[in-house]
């Protein structure tokens, strides 16, 4: 006889029971603005027409303003056939609750926003004016630079993209500078049969460094690579063969290789702690007369000691010590379409995750990606590179994201 087992829960007891749990309340609305970009030389947009049909589809509202797409050919007509509504006063765009740009906001456009609005563009710090930070903190703005986005790898995915964008345009940009008509000597970048090569020499073995020193090869042109990090030119040297010549930044060779260059490519980053520039004014003299420098680091200063950061479009091109100068801090918006495009393809997927998060305050814990791209929020600096930039006092952002949890 099997022995009967009792149980001390009664039938009912295990039957589950309803329960109410807490479920976070998401605000799927954005309110996005796009403003015409007030810079000359500026002429990317954040986000292309399709990108914008996407969100209006999704139930965002985007408000650009009226010629903000023309420099690339992108009518407000077609915008507004995606879904966006064209404002003409610029006010209406600048009082959304995000607004999203390129170039580094200027003082008069922070000053149009609305308290605790979000501001995601580039900063590009030797544009930007510590007056911005102080009305930024009055309005309590949050702001974010596409320069301190990162990946899960720990890249900077947006920066990137631009970098290798500038190389490229760099060897395109300089093959049209050395020609007769725009002022130089009438070289064929990277030569002929019978003919020597173009001697192009790059600082710098990065994104723009190597993209740049790919083209360069790809036309013929014999290249010279520069930079402190071995493995670095090692990647370099194995993806371009063994006769790109490469070399850390030691002084003598660097010199030698200046004397002869046609072009010469300034891609180094300026990191933390380094000087600002790596080519001095006498090795510049020491340059053939009439070859070509073009600085793609000059929005930090540079890497040749006779770079200028232009104020107009005046100041991009200009000869010193017989040595032709190209410095033009956004060398992408040469190529805006190309750029608007690529940097959409970034921007869309943040939008979205961020409409999907509900606030910004949730978006922010749950992404630490883009979390490491904001430097000022609800009017607090939070970064310590702008911070020390400008001697602006600053905190981690995380004292202030746990107090609302």
């Amino acid at each position: 006889m099997i022995e009967r087992i009792l149980s001390t829960f009664s039938a009912e007891s295990l039957l589950p029971e309803e329960k109410r749990v807490a479920i976070r309340e998401r605000s799927n609305t954005l309110l996005i603005g796009i403003p015409r970009e007030c810079r000359e030389f500026e002429k990317r947009l954040p986000l292309t027409p399709e990108a914008v049909a996407i969100l209006c589809d999704q139930g965002h509202h985007v408000i650009l303003e009226a010629g903000a797409g023309e420099p690339i050919h992108y009518a407000d007509h077609v915008f507004s056939e995606a879904g966006a509504e064209i404002a003409s006063d610029a006010a209406r765009v600048w009082e959304c609750d995000i607004v999203i740009k390129v170039s580094s906001p200027t003082p008069r456009e922070v000053s149009m926003m609305k308290n605790r609005a979000t501001l995601i563009s580039l900063i590009q710090l030797s544009l930007f004016s510590p007056e911005t930070l102080n009305i930024m903190a009055e309005r309590r703005i949050n702001a974010v630079a596409y320069e301190f986005i990162t990946d899960e790898q720990g890249g900077h995915p947006i920066i990137n993209q631009i970098r290798e964008i500038e190389g490229r345009t760099a060897i395109v940009l300089a093959a049209d500078l050395l020609t007769n008509e725009s002022g130089g000597k009438g070289i064929l970048l990277g030569g002929c049969a019978g003919v020597s090569p173009t001697e192009v020499v790059i600082l710098g073995a990065g994104r723009a460094g190597s993209e740049a020193a790919r083209t360069a090869v790809s036309l013929g042109a014999l290249v010279k690579v520069f930079d402190n990090h071995v493995d670095a030119l090692r990647n370099l040297q194995r993806a371009l063969g063994a006769s790109t010549f490469t070399s850390t930044l030691h002084p003598h060779v660097l010199l030698n290789a200046l004397r002869s260059a046609d072009v010469v490519i300034g891609a180094l980053r300026i990191e933390k702690g380094e000087k600002h520039y790596f080519v001095s004014a006498d090795m510049v003299r020491q340059m053939k007369a009439g070859s070509l420098i073009i600085d793609l680091s000059v929005d930090q200063g540079g890497c040749f000691e006779t770079s200028v950061c232009p104020s107009n479009l005046y100041e991009v091109f200009f000869e010193q010590h017989g040595v032709l100068h190209y410095c033009l801090p956004n060398i992408s918006s040469r190529v805006a379409r190309t750029t608007t495009i690529s940097l959409s393809n970034h921007l869309l997927p943040m939008l979205q995750d961020m409409a999907e998060a509900g606030t910004m305050n949730d978006y922010l814990r749950e992404n630490s990606c883009f979390r490491s791209g904001i430097y000022f929020y609800n009017g607090k600096l939070v970064n310590p590179t702008i911070g020390e930039h400008f001697d602006y006092p600053w905190s981690d952002i995380m004292l202030f994201l746990t107090s609302f949890q």
